[in-house]
């Protein structure tokens, strides 16, 4: 198939000097990217970027603009959340165009809003551009729906861990529902206390559960399980962060709903989104 250009009128204004786009990135497949927040990565002079941010999507920013890795896994912080509010604060005062990019959707467990406050405080201008959530894209690559007429008429999304390492208090009786998906972020170290609390409201130890782990990136894997086997699974299956833990009905369809694994991307470091537009058919 030949290439071809792919033009189109997002019908906004240009990224200002000293203005900062909050931007989704998706949960890893550089195809799952806006085109708000392609247009936006190609303006930007500095790109704030989290650690679950591919390296493809990171690749069709601008080259020349610089790159700053804020990025937090459990016990470890490139930055404190603090800091990070406070680079975007100086990038922006210094006239920078910047792109604070997210996994996901930066308004669901991405800490936007956090960041969209401090912005406020300082005056700095901010738009937002929602992504592709976590939990979108692994149920979509996974294989199961979220939600579905004979399995499951309600879907919520939840974390998995609280801020400060904290109790994890959750209305769980409202989770243990039939006909319902609970979707789980950030809960591999949360993981007895999820399956046992589930059991305790109600849901049966066989009770379907999915473990999507670096969904829709060439590297995904996906286990099914049970809650009465969820902390097993993991020790045997050695799955790591990210780990996607979805609980309900819906995960039985995963055998024959499966969608073929992402194909590795072909997106090269530095690479622009024009010069994307003319190696690849999009």
């Amino acid at each position: 198939m030949p290439s071809r250009r792919v033009s189109y009128d997002l019908a906004e204004s240009p990224l200002a000097p000293g203005e900062v786009a909050i931007v989704g990135a998706g949960p890893g497949d550089p195809g799952l990217l806006t085109l708000r927040a392609l247009s936006l990565l190609e303006q930007a002079d500095c790109l704030v970027f989290d650690r679950l941010v591919s390296r493809e999507v990171l690749a069709l920013a601008s080259p020349r603009a610089r790159r700053f890795y804020v990025g937090k896994a459990s016990r470890c912080h490139a930055l404190t959340q603090e800091e990070t509010n406070a680079l975007l604060v100086r990038l922006a005062g210094e006239g920078k165009r910047v792109v604070r990019l997210k996994g996901g959707d930066p308004y669901i467990f991405g800490r936007g809003g956090e960041e969209a406050e401090v912005l406020i405080e300082h005056g700095i201008h901010f738009r937002v551009v929602p992504g592709i959530t976590s939990a979108q894209g692994c149920a979509a690559y996974g294989g199961f729906p979220l939600t579905h007429r004979d399995h499951a008429q309600s879907v919520t999304f939840v974390t998995g861990h609280c801020k400060g390492d904290g109790d994890l208090a959750l209305d769980w009786s409202s989770l243990a529902v039939p006909h319902h998906t609970a979707v789980f972020y950030m809960g591999l170290a949360n993981a007895e206390l999820i399956s046992r609390k589930l059991q305790d409201h109600g849901l049966p130890a066989d009770h379907p559960v999915a473990l999507v782990e670096r969904g829709t990136t060439p590297e995904q894997r996906q286990v099914i399980t049970c809650l009465g086997e969820l902390v097993e699974t993991i020790a045997r299956e050695e799955l790591k962060p990210p780990t996607l833990i979805v609980v309900g009905e819906v995960v039985r369809l995963a055998d024959t709903l499966a969608q073929p694994a992402p194909r590795e991307a072909t997106f090269a470091e530095g690479e622009t989104l024009e010069l994307v537009r003319e190696r690849i058919a999009l």
